[in-house]
C-alpha cells in the first residue's frame, strides 16, 4: 500500500512540473506576441531585413537577452538606457524607434562580441552584455 501511494505522489508531482512547464512556455509565447504587436507592419519587415544575415542560433540568442533586458519590450526604460536590448541612449542618436534599436543593438554586439551567442555567454556569466 505504501509503494502504490509513493507511486501515485510520484506521478502527480511529474504531471505538476509537465503543466508547470507547458504554462510556463505558453506564457512566454504570449509575451513574445503581445510585445511583438506594438511593432507595426512596415516596422516589421524592417526588423525582418535588419536581421536576415543572422543564423537561427544567433536569432535564438538575440532573443534571449531581449526577454532578459527587458521583456521584448521596445519601450522599456532603465536609468541612460532605453529599449529592447536597454542600449544607452546616447547610442540610438536620438531615434528610438524598433528598427534603429535593432540596427543598433546588431552592430553594438558585432563590436563587442562578435555574435549574439557569445553575447549571451557573456550575459550568462555577468547578467549584463
Amino acid at each position: 500500500m505504501k509503494k502504490i501511494k509513493l507511486q501515485v505522489a510520484l506521478g502527480l508531482i511529474v504531471l505538476s512540473c509537465i503543466f508547470g512547464v507547458f504554462i510556463g512556455l505558453n506564457n512566454h509565447s504570449t509575451t513574445i506576441a503581445q510585445a511583438s504587436a506594438r511593432v507595426t507592419a512596415s516596422q516589421q519587415r524592417q526588423i525582418n531585413k535588419v536581421n536576415a544575415k543572422l543564423s537561427k542560433s544567433q536569432k535564438n540568442a538575440k532573443n534571449w537577452i531581449a526577454y532578459r533586458e527587458s521583456g521584448y519590450n521596445y519601450t522599456a526604460r532603465n536609468g541612460r538606457c532605453y529599449g529592447r536590448y536597454q542600449l544607452l541612449r546616447s547610442y540610438l542618436h536620438g531615434n528610438l524607434s524598433p528598427v534603429n534599436q535593432e540596427k543598433r543593438a546588431n552592430a553594438y554586439v558585432a563590436s563587442r562580441y562578435h555574435s549574439w551567442t557569445n553575447a549571451k555567454k557573456f550575459w550568462q556569466h555577468h547578467h549584463w552584455y
